[in-house]
């Protein structure tokens, strides 16, 4: 008897989960769509690293501009919706649009748009809905009120640091349901390099050479960054900084205390604006990164200093904590105390070289690279739809509720 007949079976490849990512914050200087792609790195590796993690991915981005374009295996959707706020106002567009799209889940960057969230919840019912903060903070009590229901509306909130939603959990905007993930917000296409190299084209010097990249105000600190180093530079007489800023309120008075200090005037070097693609050379020649923030939604510096290996000596703030693994790689000071800074300057200066390099860069590959954060966001959507579904709980690093002090 020959053997037994069967007919083939045919297997359905599993649809792809559809996440839409979307933003309702608008450009201020009206920009086109393209060059949005260029100016707001964060927009593009945000989708692109959620795309590693197997999950099909749209953008749609609030814009004056209607436009649509493939980059990266990313479909990206521009219109004009951003200042629309209630779905009777102007969004049959954008009801249409994501008709189309049909998403599983919608990531929403920043927490501001409590009246677009609410929005965008009547015109997509059923879709969970993940609101990620964006340097955030709660507003004044009258503004609360719908602040509240779009966070009731929303399946998860994500912060890169979980102490982060302390001061959003005090003001009663977050329900005690509310699932809560820590996730950074965005990764880097910076690599390490040649050091040498990279001090021969920048021109940095120094033993250590430190780095600044941030606004010259006072949420960053520079006079007490300032005041840390000029201690510092009694024991470390061939200490160097260069500061790379954009907006300077405090450009004065930086200047005025660098010129009044001997330890400073010599070692300080204001560089100003400095393009985006030098920043990366700049990283690559420096010993250490150095930053005085009082507060940060997550601090792309920092994640572009670790992406280049460059060791951060920064400030102990739940973001800074999060994103080295709370001092793992570099040395965290308490804010607003320079002689803690000097301390931590003195401390890691003679440990800085290519041992230490690597240690930093091996920490973003395994916490923040392109791979990594795609892996912690795709476990945040899963984790949210099987929850949707009622369907278990997910045991991913994604989820951190355990973590949070009691709301």
């Amino acid at each position: 008897m020959g053997p037994a007949c069967h007919e083939p079976v045919t297997i359905m490849p599993r649809p792809l989960l559809h996440v839409v990512q979307i933003s309702f914050f608008n450009d201020p200087e009206g920009r086109s769509p393209r060059q949005l792609l260029d100016a707001w790195p964060s927009l593009v590796d945000v989708a692109e690293a959620a795309a590693r993690s197997g999950m099909r991915v749209s953008v749609v981005q609030a814009c004056t501009h209607s436009e649509r374009l493939v980059h990266g295996g990313v479909h990206y959707y521009f219109q004009p919706f951003g200042d629309v706020p209630a779905p009777h106002r102007g969004s049959t567009e954008l009801r249409e649009l994501l008709r189309q799209l049909s998403p599983d889940v919608f990531h929403v960057h920043g927490l501001g748009f409590p009246r677009h969230v609410l929005a965008l919840a009547a015109l997509a019912p059923g879709v969970p809905i993940i609101l990620q903060d964006h340097a955030n903070r709660p507003p004044r009590a009258w503004r609360r009120a719908s602040w509240r229901r779009a966070m009731a509306a929303a399946a998860g909130l994500a912060f890169c640091a979980l102490g982060q939603v302390r001061a959003f959990a005090r003001a009663g905007l977050v329900p005690p349901q509310l699932r809560l993930y820590e996730i950074p917000e965005s990764t880097s296409r910076f690599a390490p390099g040649d050091r040498q190299q990279a001090r021969s084209i920048t021109g940095l010097a120094g033993a250590p050479a430190l780095l600044w990249v941030g606004h010259l105000d006072a949420n960053k600190d520079p006079l007490t960054v300032l005041d840390g180093i000029s201690a510092a530079a009694r024991t470390l007489p061939q200490l160097r900084l260069y500061c790379c800023f954009g907006q300077a309120p405090l450009l004065r008075a930086v200047q005025d205390r660098i010129a009044t200090d001997p330890h400073l005037r010599e070692r300080v070097q204001l560089l100003g604006r400095v393009p985006h693609e030098r920043i990366e050379a700049l990283m690559r020649a420096a010993d250490l990164f150095v930053l005085g923030s009082h507060r940060e939604g997550s601090g792309y510096s920092l994640i572009e200093a670790l992406a280049c290996g460059l060791p951060p000596v920064v400030t102990d703030i739940p973001s800074f904590r999060s994103l080295t693994g709370a001092g793992a790689v570099g040395m965290l000071w308490p804010c607003n105390d320079s002689q803690a800074l000097c301390q931590a300057l003195q401390s890691i200066a003679a440990g800085v070289g290519r041992e230490m390099r690597f240690a930093v860069r091996a920490h973003f590959e395994r916490e923040m690279s392109f791979d990594a954060l795609g892996r912690r966001l795709g476990a945040m959507y899963e984790d949210v739809l099987r929850r949707r579904r009622g369907t278990g709980v997910s045991s991913s690093r994604a989820e951190a509720n355990t973590a949070l002090p009691a709301h």
